[in-house]
């Protein structure tokens, strides 16, 4: 009998002797039978789902290893680089400070490319090209991203002439003269 997640699991099931399955069917005890039979279906089909159940606990463990630095300033580097990238689960961390499990295996992929020799720039060029700009905190300025870079001072620069002109409305208005003649 094997044991998985603290389920006991047997690999195989053992069949009924024949002659208590002959007793069974003469004496009419045949819910009994079924009894026994449904019992042991159900004891496979935990042994099933315990199976499962371990495996996708198994899948989603990382790498514990604590990742290895060669070096002060490399461990600079690869700090400085994961925090100008965004998590793509997180979406508003930080590689460096997201939890994720996508985040655990991209800081680990940039520390392999990293000692490879590739630059930070080849870095992010790759993940651009795996998971598209938005992996990206600073974007770069390109013809798709202008609103994204210029929007807000155009926002700005609108409101601002919106101000202006209701400034000069107001003011080209007749002020009234403080000596219209009357008295109190």
């Amino acid at each position: 009998m094997n044991q998985i997640v603290g389920v006991p699991c047997r690999a195989e099931l053992a069949p009924l002797p024949s002659g208590q399955v002959q007793k069974m069917q003469s004496s009419g005890a045949s819910s009994a039978l079924q009894k026994i039979l449904a019992r042991r279906w159900l004891q496979a089909l935990l042994c099933a789902v315990a199976l499962l159940v371990s495996l996708q606990a198994s899948a989603q463990v990382s790498d514990p290893r604590p990742l290895d630095f060669r070096d002060a300033a490399e461990e600079t580097r690869f700090n400085a680089l994961t925090h100008e990238l965004r998590c793509v689960m997180c979406q508003n961390q930080s590689l460096a400070d997201s939890n994720a499990q996508i985040a655990h295996d991209l800081r680990r992929e940039i520390l392999q490319l990293m000692q490879s020799g590739k630059s930070d720039d080849q870095i992010k060029s790759y993940l651009v090209e795996r998971y598209g700009e938005f992996v990206l905190y600073r974007p770069q300025v390109e013809r798709g991203t202008w609103l994204l870079w210029f929007g807000p001072a155009l926002l700005l620069l609108g409101g601002a002439l919106l101000v202006v002109r209701v400034v000069r409305r107001r003011s080209a208005r007749a002020v009234p003269s403080a000596d219209d003649g009357q008295e109190w």
